[in-house]
């Protein structure tokens, strides 16, 4: 059942993270609208940051086609040069039909399907951020996202 808020802008901070050697990743979505915070996160094996960060924004996205009613525009915040670059690289990659040079599936092609479907149903901005920046207003929930992810990747690290 969707919530009924009349919400016209929903704010959401992604971010992916990945221990490249043992190939377990995090990520955490933030979405804001108003006075509620919602905070997303999950974690998979045998993964890469970029799944992660594409990871991220879409869990984001399916919350709020899930959860909320009406339409919004979702402005997604993320220091990922990746997630940024891929509205850009959409057309080509769906001609393409997310197929290599060399005929093989290109990574991440599942979630990059996805996420591309999300956009075209959805109401989306992007906004790059800088990573790793001082602690502002401005940058406050990029940080947030950033630690969560990174800290849920020691956890399950320690877990192992």
């Amino acid at each position: 059942m969707k919530n009924t808020f009349n919400i016209k802008e929903i704010e959401m901070y992604t971010d992916g993270s990945c221990h490249t050697q043992k190939r377990i990743g995090a990520w955490v979505a933030i979405l804001l609208w108003g006075r509620e915070k919602i905070i997303l996160r999950g974690n998979e094996a045998n993964t890469t940051h970029n799944r992660m960060e594409i990871l991220a924004v879409i869990k984001g996205i399916e919350y709020v086609g899930n959860n909320i009613s009406g339409d919004a525009v979702i402005q997604i915040v993320t220091d990922s040069q990746y997630v940024m670059g891929l509205p850009a690289r959409g057309a080509k990659l769906q001609a393409d039909n997310f197929i290599t040079k060399k005929g093989k599936d290109l990574q991440n092609s599942d979630l990059l399907k996805l996420l591309f479907h999300l956009f075209a149903k959805h109401n989306i901005y992007l906004k790059k951020i800088k990573s790793h920046q001082k602690k502002d207003e401005t940058t406050n929930y990029n940080i947030m996202a950033d630690k969560l992810s990174r800290a849920n990747v020691r956890k399950l690290i320690m877990e192992k």
